[in-house]
């Protein structure tokens, strides 16, 4: 017999308790999110108090490693004991690193400091979007995670002007404590009001898929993140690094494959949803965060914006990614639609990215903010979608691992594209300015000249010739255009991606999981009958007890 609601659809609202639950993940996310960017530019006087010059990117690498690889791994742990202890635990963990980096008597010291707190921002940045998920419907969801979304533009602007600003009144160690207050009522507030329902699994922990994950993951990343810097591509570190990881990451899929409860269930991705989420996710981060980092370099390096005001160069990509995010959640929650969304949302920034390459050394600084504004208007209307997608698509039992795997896709994609489009700079900078110089002008050229950061210090340009200096930020320009161009065609691949994806409807609680019917359209009936029943997931039986949002009663299931 179907059991049916009579009443008609009441407007959403989140309960007191629920809004402060999610106040609370909103302060934790402001503060792990900002570390990432407020420590920058402090770092030249951090390094000259510490010392540690030669391995200066290690302050950010550490970081970046630690929280890669705890995303999925988190993701997985909050599934089967719940999601509570382990987001106070990465809280206290980031504010436990950021004061021993405040208090930091070395430069090796400060990046172990850096690596605890990427164990904590792997833990509270996924289990962030992973909450919102267990406490607000699908359905009413895009708004929500489009402030959440709106918190990363924020601090990407206000990051690098509250550091200035720190270092310059109170001194670099304040970077690190400053966060500690937000941090402790951030876990006020989860400490009081979330109290979420959970029915803990007991598992044998997949202690083997964890280790080779780590070891792939770290010598993948480290040398993504060393290449064509640290050292040159063909370099034997470089390629023993890509070694270790392919087998490493081999070792993991055979290690998932014979799991009681993987770490990343392989099934998952049997999901075309899933998949293919997942890989728009990846490109789009990749064009995202390499075009965050290359287009200071532009402003700084060919139009002369003074480096001083840097942390406002991106304010246009920023509030257009905001006001976007925002605009296009709240557009999702009141239609229901979000496909269209995300497709048109991949045309705009590919028409950003576009715009971008049309820049040249005669460019204004008009055509530049022109080119960010739209770009960040095609971030912000696509971006947080893909959690969404991933999330709507997801049993229960596998939201905090589905929605870790989304995180971790992006931040992998922003390293890989980090690394694509600097080496796409590096590599062709010297023939790109040797092509600009004046006949004979080559010989006067200082040594390192050529390089990228020698073109952003004024100091180093105002000692050469004028029609030398020239012919840097040309060469820069010309090579600048290369990088931009390489965006277009994982623009084109993110475009593909999302088409794929299969648009289901959004829930309208956060209990269900999507119907056996749903699954096997899904995955495909051939699949289905390869695989037999077995491929049943025990929360899509629609007898399964449903779990009430935090403030709010328990909907009717519905047989």
């Amino acid at each position: 017999m179907t059991t049916a609601t009579t009443t008609a659809r009441q407007p959403y609202k989140l309960s007191p308790e629920a809004s402060r639950v999610f106040l609370g993940l909103m302060l934790g996310m402001l503060v792990a999110s900002i570390s990432q960017t407020i420590v920058g530019p402090a770092m030249p006087r951090i390094v000259s108090e510490l010392g540690g010059m030669d391995h200066y990117s290690w302050v950010a690498t550490a970081a970046l490693l630690v929280s890669a690889i705890t995303v999925p791994i988190v993701g997985k742990f909050s599934d089967l004991y719940g999601r509570r202890g382990f987001y106070l635990a990465g809280l206290v963990v980031f504010m436990l690193g950021s004061l021993t980096a405040g208090l930091a008597q070395s430069f090796w010291v400060l990046v172990a400091a850096r690596a605890i707190q990427g164990l904590g921002m792997g833990t509270v940045m996924p289990l962030s979007q992973t909450i919102i998920g267990d406490i607000i419907p699908p359905r009413q969801r895009g708004k929500y995670q489009g402030l959440m979304g709106a918190v990363f533009g924020v601090t990407s602007v206000a990051g690098p002007l509250a550091g200035g600003f720190i270092t310059d009144h109170w001194g670099w160690r304040w970077l690190f404590f400053a966060g500690i207050p937000v941090g402790v009522v951030a876990t006020g507030f989860i400490i009081k009001f979330l109290h979420l329902p959970h029915e803990r699994r007991e598992a044998k922990v997949d202690g083997y898929g964890i280790a080779t994950l780590a070891v792939g993951l770290t010598a993948i990343l480290l040398a993504t993140s060393w290449g064509g810097t640290s050292y040159a591509w063909g370099s034997a570190v470089i390629i023993g690094l890509y070694v270790v990881g392919v087998v490493g990451l081999v070792a993991f899929v055979f290690a998932e494959n014979r799991a009681e409860e993987p770490v990343i269930p392989l099934r998952l991705f049997r999901s075309r949803i899933f998949t293919a989420a997942n890989l728009a996710s990846f490109g789009l981060a990749m064009v995202m965060f390499g075009s965050i980092i290359y287009i200071p370099v532009f402003a700084q390096g060919v139009l002369g914006v003074d480096a001083t005001n840097s942390g406002l160069i991106l304010a246009p990509l920023m509030v257009g990614l905001i006001v976007m995010g925002i605009l296009t959640g709240l557009l999702i929650t009141r239609t229901g639609v979000y496909k269209p969304f995300m497709a048109l949302g991949v045309v705009v920034m590919g028409a950003g990215i576009w715009l971008l390459t049309r820049l040249t050394f005669d460019s204004s600084q008009t055509q530049l903010t022109l080119a960010m504004v739209v770009l960040g208007v095609g971030i912000g209307m696509a971006m947080q979608q893909y959690t969404l997608v991933v999330q709507n698509a997801a049993a229960k039992r596998d939201l905090g691992v589905a929605t870790a795997s989304s995180q971790f896709f992006r931040n992998v994609g922003s390293t890989v594209g980090i690394a694509v489009f600097g080496t796409v700079l590096t590599s062709g900078l010297g023939g790109a300015i040797a092509a600009h110089l004046p006949a004979g002008a080559a010989a006067s050229m200082p040594a390192g000249a050529a390089s990228a950061g020698s073109v952003l210090d004024p100091a180093a340009l105002s000692q050469l010739p004028p029609a030398v200096a020239t012919a840097v930020r040309q060469g820069l320009a010309d090579q600048l255009h290369e990088v931009f161009l390489i965006g277009l065609p994982i623009v084109v691949l993110v475009l593909l991606a999302t088409l794929a994806i299969k648009a289901i409807p959004l829930r309208d609680s956060t209990h269900e999981a999507p119907s056996a019917a749903e699954v096997a359209e899904e995955a495909g009936h051939e699949l289905l009958d390869a695989m037999g029943s077995s491929s049943a997931e025990p929360d899509d039986v629609p007898d399964r007890p449903a779990v009430a949002p935090v403030g709010r009663e328990p909907e009717p299931a519905v047989r």
